[in-house]
């Protein structure tokens, strides 16, 4: 378990996202140095700037995570920069909301590329050089869409519940070693995808899923990575008790995203315009 942050190194990819700055400031605020990652990299100037506020060493790097050569760029970079990467943050992330069949293979390959493939090929290239330090940590950003398979999101649902069984097998994998890993699981957060969707359908998420300060996941992130938590879940209201009951009845666990309005918003969303990237 990594009790002090201070001194380590960390990349973050999707820093330039609707969470990217309350990572960055959060990692930042921890005393890590930093390489911050997104693709295209509007905004990560300022995320930089954000960083050195907090006396931490901190660049930044354009590379597109759908491709291998912007994967083997990012952990050359992070080699070259940072020397090593102790805690590798994979938080860029890709959704469409739309009718299954109304989406394009490339669409459906995005969506996976981006959400799991980046994150599983980070993750091994970083992961020799953790153990053999005896020392290092993988956290996911998963979503509650990976639990309940809200409608119109199939690739961003699945990508987001294999995240949290990658999380899981590294853990049992690694345990004794010095390596762990965690899964973050937010509801819908008041920033990037959530917030498009929110102006896009002139909707808000329904009270039971109600938005989340992104703070709050930034520090869900530093308390995984410092306590070890396989897993938190960041929700306004507590949604153990209703994972729990969606795990026991599938019948129940299928109504869920109706019941919540969460279908209903999806639904708008897929109707209104064409989603773009968080």
């Amino acid at each position: 378990m990594i009790s002090k942050t201070t001194g380590l190194s960390a990349v973050l990819t999707g820093a330039n996202g609707g969470l990217g700055l309350p990572l960055t400031a959060a990692l930042a605020a921890a005393g890590m140095d930093l390489l911050l990652v997104a693709y295209p990299g509007v905004g990560l100037d300022e995320a930089c700037a954000v960083a050195r506020r907090h006396g931490v060493k901190a660049t930044s790097l354009v590379a597109d995570l759908r491709e291998e050569s912007g994967r083997n760029l990012t952990l050359q970079t992070a080699r070259e920069r940072l020397g090593r990467v102790d805690i590798l943050v994979n938080n860029a992330g890709v959704e469409y909301s739309a009718p299954y069949h109304e989406l394009s293979v490339t669409q459906i390959r995005e969506v996976m590329s981006v959400n799991l493939e980046a994150p599983m090929m980070l993750t091994r290239g970083v992961l020799p050089e953790m153990v053999q330090r005896g020392l290092g940590h993988i956290v996911n950003i998963s979503s509650l869409a990976g639990k309940a398979g809200p409608a119109c999101q199939e690739p961003y649902a699945a990508s987001k519940a294999a995240l949290c069984a990658f999380t899981y097998s590294l853990r049992n994998t690694y345990r004794g070693t010095g390596v762990s890993a965690s899964v973050i699981t937010p509801g819908f957060v008041d920033a990037g995808i959530y917030s498009r969707m929110k102006t896009r359908t002139g909707r808000s998420a329904p009270p039971l899923l109600a938005a989340c300060s992104p703070d709050r996941v930034a520090a869900a992130v530093i308390r995984a990575i410092t306590r070890d938590r396989a897993e938190i879940i960041v929700n306004r209201y507590p949604m153990r008790p209703l994972l729990a009951c969606m795990a026991l009845w599938s019948g129940f666990a299928e109504r869920v995203p109706q019941w919540t309005g969460a279908n209903d918003l999806f639904r708008a969303a897929a109707k209104a315009e064409t989603p773009s990237k968080g």
